[in-house]
């Protein structure tokens, strides 16, 4: 790291965690706020995932102006590029202004985008002003998805500062990564169902439907969002009230969010473009005159390893001999021998005869990826900066993530079609290429710090004593409430003292 950590007195550590064990809560009362920061990224998995079978659906209704031009390339990733400005607006907001009320806006906007997305309509009912306007309400659908990530990734792992040792990783993965794989198998349920019972004659209502049931999940989350308070660690460590010191952030913090960044880069350019191509690339494996619904059914085998993949790695997190930084680094690896292996046996296992074959290999390596940086990038990102940064720091990380995506479901349709009419290498090269990102993102895991229960509150101590180094004042850190009742606190503690003197 750019800065060597600083020797910080045990007192401080103590003081530290004897004010979160001072608030006076219970169990469901410390753990609500994590589901509730954490759960809406059930949003992002499900709007995201739910788009590859409902792009395939509009390439059958629209062949000539949706599957034949551009536009199915732009209605599948145009998302992606409002997350990306969307995670570092409220990554902004969420560390100057407020965790909870940057949570709450982003809710709204993917609340009016997703209902807007749902009834997009193109003048005079033209198909391009209906995939225009499509185009256009999902980058903003994108903006408040991104919020879900600076705003309530960054809280709900602030909210799991306040739950018992030895179950901290695992509460924050439940609600966040577990919940946007959980999106991506049910949205694949879905797809499947309204596409059987609408009949693949009347798909024009089906992908609308589609996109409609994405609307329930953020508006089921208003009511708890609204009773947030903000989270303990950002009352005592926020920089919303202090001017803050740009230079000094940069040089304790860049070589680790670079690698951060970066890892979050590869995993999802792997995840999400996959994902959103699951549907083709099954499609691919059946004859030209299978119905839709069967490549659909097929996609859900393929969702449900997600699910093993996710649950495992955050019980996994949590194991004294094994911590997020182990567990990223196996998963990875690991994902990057399936990969090879996929490569190498695709010609046999593109045969039509042998799709379940393909499901369950492709399946296993969908579930290593979410085992090891799927759980854990996220985590990580949040646990190894200062909370007065934590939402620039990793709303930048994810934004790089995301690009990761964006990036990726451009670069596999660019390898597919650079292999023209050969299936074989449309199929396989894509593997070669994550595989080989895989193993470079498991080199630079080891560069990481390790990451244990309470390396928040140490982090926190770290930054603020190489600030007073540095000639910083952190009097001012913290919301003034707080530093007020410590302050109290502190007068309280040294009049004893004088009294027993």
């Amino acid at each position: 790291m750019a800065t060597e950590p600083i020797e910080v007195p045990i007192e401080g550590d103590t003081v530290r965690r004897d004010s979160i064990a001072r608030t006076e809560k219970g169990r469901m009362e410390r753990l609500w706020p994590v589901i509730a920061c954490g759960a809406g990224l059930f949003s992002d998995g499900y709007l995201n995932n739910i788009i590859g079978p409902v792009s395939k659906m509009l390439s059958i209704i629209y062949p000539d102006a949706y599957a034949n031009s551009s536009a199915q390339a732009n209605v599948s990733s145009i998302t992606f590029a409002g997350t990306v400005f969307g995670m570092l607006f409220f990554g902004y907001t969420s560390d100057h202004f407020s965790r909870k009320w940057s949570l709450f806006a982003s809710t709204i906007i993917i609340l009016l985008f997703a209902t807007l997305g749902t009834a997009s309509y193109g003048a005079g009912g033209s198909p391009n002003g209906l995939i225009s306007a499509l185009v256009a309400y999902r980058f903003f659908l994108g903006i408040g998805i991104g919020g879900e990530y600076p705003a309530g990734s960054v809280a709900c792992a602030e909210g799991t500062g306040e739950l018992k040792e030895g179950s901290r990783n695992k509460w924050f993965i439940l609600f966040t990564n577990v919940q946007i794989d959980l999106a991506f198998f049910l949205s694949a349920i879905v797809a499947t169902v309204v596409v059987i019972a609408t009949g693949e004659n009347h798909l024009r209502a089906a992908w609308r439907i589609c996109l409609g049931i994405g609307i329930i999940p953020p508006l089921s989350l208003l009511y708890l969002r609204i009773k947030l308070q903000e989270p303990e660690a950002f009352k005592r460590e926020s920089m919303a009230q202090a001017k803050t010191p740009w230079s000094l952030v940069i040089k304790f913090y860049w070589q680790r969010l670079a690698i951060v960044s970066i890892i979050w880069f590869i995993y999802d350019f792997s995840a999400y473009s996959f994902g959103l191509y699951a549907t083709d690339i099954l499609s691919s494996l059946f004859d030209d005159e299978a119905p839709l619904r069967t490549s659909l059914a097929w996609n859900i085998l393929i969702n449900f390893f997600y699910m093993p993949g996710c649950l495992a790695g955050a019980f996994v997190a949590d194991m004294k001999s094994m911590g997020p930084k182990k567990t990223l680094f196996i998963g990875v690896m690991l994902q990057g021998v399936i990969g090879f292996i996929m490569a190498g046996c695709y010609p046999q296992l593109s045969k039509p005869g042998n799709v379940a074959g393909f499901a369950v290999v492709y399946g296993i390596f969908l579930a290593l990826g979410e085992f090891g940086p799927g759980d854990n990038i996220g985590l990580i990102a949040s646990k190894t900066c200062a909370t007065g940064i934590r939402g620039q720091y990793y709303g930048i990380a994810a934004a790089m993530g995301k690009i990761g995506a964006f990036s990726g479901s451009w670069a596999l349709t660019a390898i597919q079609e650079a292999a023209g009419d050969d299936k074989i290498a449309r199929g396989r090269n894509p593997f070669f290429v994550a595989s080989a990102l895989a193993f470079l993102a498991g080199g630079l895991v080891l560069l990481l710090p390790h990451i244990g229960q309470d390396t928040i509150d140490m982090e926190d101590i770290k930054f603020r004593e190489y600030l007073s180094s540095h000639g910083y004042d952190t009097s001012k850190m913290g919301l003034g409430s707080v530093r007020d009742i410590e302050s109290e606190e502190n007068v309280a503690v040294e009049t004893k003292e004088d009294a027993r003197a």
